[in-house]
């Protein structure tokens, strides 16, 4: 969509009346579903949201999901399409018209907010689909797994359904506050990353650290760890550099690994938002 227009439509979701504002995450992206149901760019987007949702609420890992962005010519799209339908000035075709510009906002607002919604509804902060944790088993191949900062364990759950060996620890500090760390996929042992490394250091080939924290140092403590320990381990880290996961001083010492593990390790783990989170090898 063209970025003006895109603006001038974002003023109105501002005063959305406050019963609208409320209406369920998927309530709404189910109506965004019928309502753009003629054009096939923008209903392929929410398809993806609801057919995640679904298999999350089922306690299955996810799909792949593409980047929620809505086309930028959807405003062209939707004109381009009623013009082929009403002549212009017809009143069926200008009420249409009306009522997708208006929702084209709001809907490029939701599908923005989606890993929100995840985090709050299902406590699933990096968005981990089922094919990277295959990617991720594969690489794992015989060796034992410790995963840190493991969170509700969809990555541990994965690699466990792979039948790996799985060490699932978090401090689950973040419990007490939300609701969701309630409700593990899988058991998880409470245990911070150093104490982790500390209790399962021999025991393992590879370490999995998801979204650690933004700004706290706990990232910079474990690698320290690792290196002071000098195992033979990988170091896998979903984040991103610099951004929304893990602490400035991890990203500043961290060696990060540029292979064809990395890479394979990153084919079906994609952006799905403006956060730009990777699988990075770390040593």
């Amino acid at each position: 969509m063209n970025p003006k227009k895109m603006q001038k439509l974002k003023k109105k979701v501002r005063h959305a009346p406050l019963s609208e504002r409320k209406t369920s995450y998927i309530e709404r992206m189910t109506a965004y579903y019928h309502q753009f149901n003629d054009y096939p760019s923008i209903k392929i987007l929410i398809s993806n949201v609801l057919l995640a949702d679904k298999m999350l609420a089922a306690g299955d890992l996810p799909q792949q999901m593409p980047l929620l962005q809505l086309p930028d010519d959807s405003q062209d799209q939707i004109f381009q399409k009623l013009n082929t339908r009403y002549p212009a000035g017809d009143a069926t075709g200008d009420k249409i018209w009306n009522a997708l510009s208006d929702a084209l906002p709001k809907l490029d607002h939701d599908l923005r907010s989606f890993r929100d919604y995840l985090e709050t509804h299902y406590g699933m902060w990096a968005y981990t689909p089922a094919p990277f944790v295959s990617d991720l088993a594969k690489f794992v191949g015989n060796r034992a797994v410790l995963e840190v900062m493991a969170g509700n364990g969809y990555i541990s759950k994965g690699l466990r359904d792979a039948h790996k060996t799985v060490y699932a620890t978090d401090s689950q500090a973040w419990t007490v506050e939300n609701e969701t760390g309630r409700h593990p996929l899988t058991a998880i042992e409470a245990l911070s990353a150093t104490d982790a490394w500390q209790k399962y250091q021999d025991q393992v080939g590879v370490v999995v650290m998801s979204w650690s924290p933004d700004g706290l140092p706990l990232d910079w403590d474990l690698l320290q760890a690792i290196r002071a320990t000098d195992k033979d381990v990988d170091f896998v880290v979903l984040g991103e550099p610099h951004g929304a996961t893990g602490s400035e001083d991890f990203w500043n010492h961290a060696h990060l690994l540029e292979n064809k593990e990395s890479r394979d390790l990153n084919r079906h783990y994609t952006q799905i938002d403006l956060v730009q989170d990777h699988v990075y090898l770390v040593k």
